[in-house]
């Protein structure tokens, strides 16, 4: 009876371990999503791929040659891997590659895939795109964070990428995992950031008395002093100006009459022939079309 109940004991912990694993796991993929995400604001693309519905984060690439595919590809055959320091490409971009070597023998044997091989462009550091989506797998050996990039017009193309950086030893720990990274890819400042600082003045200085009489009292038989001369009246003074009327932007202005009227925007997004304009302290968004003003939301 002793043994069964210690079997039973046995067994309850074999089966509680793994699932209080699993739930430990779960628990810390989440908080390292939420850490990237904190970090890395995800921009809001529309479904065919043309166009940005709300900007997030700017990053600018710390590594060489991050391929991407044309947007309008139908599947991404040239997903990136940051390992070592160093990004590696794999699937059709390998048979990209050999391609090049290729044409310096037109009458070598055909090579396998070479019919798949998409339109890409390589980044390199510095170059700045969007990030789209990012998910933390948890997968044992592959454990590692996917992220996915979206560019700007280039040439009137935009480019869409996937990078994975794995994790060595399971799930690491939200700041490590953000710390790796940051290896590849960094948050480009905003455009209007200013010091927050403002100068204090100096604190008003008094008259410097300590309370005693400046001068001594005059004598009884002093002679009496000449009544001071009456003083003029008061100057009116005119009265203050009205505040200036709030700067305003209209349909047909240039980008330079809008900056100096509202300022640097917080955020600039291109879009095919348009250029968009965020001004977050405004709650809004000015539309450019050829370089004047089409519409002010």
């Amino acid at each position: 009876m002793r043994n069964t109940w210690k079997y039973s004991a046995l067994l309850g912990l074999l089966v509680w371990f793994p699932y209080t694993a699993r739930a430990e796991d779960a628990g810390t993929k989440t908080s390292i999503e939420q850490k990237l995400t904190s970090q890395y604001a995800v921009t809001k693309i529309t479904d065919d791929k043309t166009e940005i519905v709300t900007a997030g984060s700017i990053l600018v690439l710390q590594k060489d040659k991050l391929v991407m595919v044309t947007a309008d590809a139908p599947a991404n055959h040239c997903p990136n891997t940051y390992k070592d320091g160093k990004l590696s490409q794999a699937g059709a971009c390998k048979a990209g590659d050999v391609l090049k070597v290729k044409k310096l023998c037109p009458f070598c044997p055909s090579i396998p895939g070479e019919d798949k091989v998409p339109n890409t462009r390589a980044f390199v550091t510095g170059e700045k795109f969007w990030v789209t989506k990012i998910e933390v797998k948890d997968a044992g050996k592959d454990s590692g964070v996917v992220l996915e990039f979206f560019s700007d017009p280039i040439k009137d193309i935009r480019y869409k990428g996937v990078l994975t950086v794995p994790f060595k030893k399971g799930l690491p720990s939200p700041d490590e995992a953000l710390k790796l990274v940051a290896e590849v890819l960094t948050v480009a400042p905003s455009e209007d950031a200013k010091d927050d600082s403002k100068d204090k003045g100096a604190p008003a200085g008094g008259a410097g008395a300590s309370g005693k009489a400046a001068a001594a009292a005059a004598p009884d038989n002093a002679p009496a002093q000449p009544a001071a001369a009456e003083a003029p009246p008061p100057a009116i003074e005119a009265p203050p100006p009205p505040p200036p009327e709030p700067a305003t932007v209209e349909i047909g202005q240039t980008a330079d009459q809008v900056e100096a009227a509202w300022g640097q925007p917080t955020t600039k997004a291109k879009v095919g022939t348009k250029e968009i304009y965020f001004y977050k302290d405004k709650n809004l968004k000015v539309t450019f079309v050829n370089g004047k003003v089409k519409d002010v939301q």
